[in-house]
């Protein structure tokens, strides 16, 4: 997860520079680590140079993404993290990458020491094509033939021999002779990824449902002059902030336009207990401003904004110094009359009321006021919690859920969060990043499990559904691979 967040509130901090704040939060204990990690990398004398992944160059190192449970995701960064690894989310094999990679890894192994211990020099072999030779002593040759050109097989010759070098494509020769290895010469076959559906929960008898509570400014204990910072109010416990407001309408309208302006991820507002609108901001333009036509009654009123974040962010200059949060709020009736609320008094509240019952957890439940599921307003129905029962499903194929009618929230399997979900966030195709969920096998009892959803709007959890994980090979004749092993 990164630094932890306590060590955004040491005073004077700025993250990985010469920092004596930052330096000494590492203790002796990790000045000594970093010590004996350079000494390490010195002392090993391979006469490569040591990658790092911000360099352009770097090679892109994921070989299984894995799955961001709870809250572990970073800002805009989804569950499944990266599912197109050779290893995909749920640990299947991605194939033809998967047997590529293993292939490749294969030629290199059986050249390693000549590629550790020989003498590199280039060679041009064609306008756009070139070779990397690495040379022994004893004679050991190792060659790398590349072909730049994006449309044409080329015909090469090297050390007196003829080869045939496809588009775009590096041969790989570990004795300098024979070719071992072609880049964009597949010898494996295509899998494809089979969703096999093992339950539905389109029954309203199988959900029960708990409407989480919409805070005043009576409510909250937490009170400042002006609109606090996300992050170093949270503390990193919730993903949500309640800003609440109470103030008298002397407005010379009823109708005004309540403007927020936010550099959280999401805000969702009401007014006098009733939702009128949310936003949200994107990885690229992270900032937005919600525009909510509103109704004011005369005499006392109530705002609450809810601001949301969807992880901390995770890479860049000064990330202590960053914020979040909102950062102007006002009502304006027209370009005239405009009421800025930022130096009003406001009302703060860290996370939901269900966060803080912890109703995703069994033993808790109890102790909840859980009602039947209802009719499902989908467009009205904010800040809910769904839960069901399953069973787990047979066999040993890797278990997701479908989230693909919800819109934004978390879900949780027999108290463990597998992790957040934001179905209405599209991607540039229009459709969600992600609507499979993994659920681990660990999570999953034999008996009976308890499936709980937060959702923040905009889901309906009659079309959620259980299913399970599999690849099959393209070809007819498929032969099941064995699970890899790690060494």
């Amino acid at each position: 997860r990164g630094f932890p967040f306590w060590l955004h509130d040491v005073p004077g901090i700025v993250y990985r520079t010469d920092n004596e704040p930052f330096k000494r939060a590492f203790g002796t204990a990790g000045s000594q680590y970093v010590e004996w990690a350079a000494k390490m990398a010195v002392g090993l004398n391979t006469g490569v140079p040591w990658v790092m992944c911000k360099q352009t160059d770097a090679p892109d190192p994921v070989y299984h993404g894995g799955t961001n449970f709870g809250r572990t995701g970073s800002a805009y960064t989804i569950t499944a993290y990266y599912d197109q690894a050779p290893l995909d989310e749920y640990g299947l094999f991605r194939q033809p990458k998967w047997g590529h990679l293993k292939e490749l890894h294969a030629t290199i192994k059986s050249c390693s020491t000549t590629l550790l211990q020989g003498v590199q020099r280039n060679i041009s072999l064609g306008q756009l094509q070139e070779g990397y030779v690495f040379e022994e002593e004893n004679g050991e040759c190792v060659a790398f033939l590349i072909n730049n050109d994006q449309r044409s097989n080329v015909t090469v010759q090297f050390q007196n021999s003829s080869y045939e070098l496809l588009p775009k494509s590096i041969s790989i020769l570990p004795d300098c002779q024979n070719v071992a290895f072609n880049t964009a010469h597949l010898n494996t076959t295509s899998n494809r990824r089979i969703i096999t559906s093992r339950q539905n929960f389109s029954s309203v008898d199988d959900w029960k449902q708990f409407q989480d509570i919409i805070p005043n400014f009576d409510d909250t204990s937490l009170r400042s002059n002006s609109l606090l910072e996300q992050m170093n109010t949270t503390k990193d416990i919730s993903d949500y902030l309640w800003y609440t407001l109470r103030f008298e309408n002397n407005l010379s309208c009823n109708d005004p336009v309540l403007r927020v302006q936010s550099a959280a991820h999401v805000a969702h507002a009401f007014v006098n207990n009733t939702y009128i609108g949310g936003l949200h901001g994107n990885h690229d333009v992270k900032s937005f401003t919600l525009e909510l036509p509103t109704t004011l009654t005369n005499g006392t009123n109530n705002i609450s904004i809810l601001s949301v974040m969807v992880g901390l962010p995770d890479s860049g200059a000064f990330l202590e110094r960053r914020f979040a949060g909102l950062n102007n709020v006002e009502l304006q009736c027209s370009e005239e009359e405009t009421l800025n609320l930022n130096n009003s008094t406001w009302g703060y509240q860290v996370g939901l009321l269900g966060e803080q019952l912890e109703v995703y957890k069994d033993q808790n439940s109890s102790d909840i006021k859980w009602t039947q599921l209802g009719d499902i307003l989908i467009d009205e129905t904010t800040l809910t919690w769904y839960k069901a029962t399953f069973g787990t499903p047979e066999g040993d194929d890797p278990v997701a859920l479908d989230l693909s009618s919800m819109g934004k929230g978390e879900a949780w399997v027999n108290g463990q969060s597998i992790g957040r979900y934001w179905i209405l966030f599209h991607n540039s195709k229009g459709i969600p990043s992600q609507s499979l969920y993994h659920v681990p096998r660990s999570f999953l009892k034999d008996s009976e499990n308890i499936l709980v959803l937060l959702e923040e709007g905009g889901g309906n959890p009659l079309g959620i559904s259980l299913n399970t994980v599999s690849v099959t090979d393209l070809q007819d004749n498929f032969s099941k691979l064995p699970f890899p092993t790690f060494v």
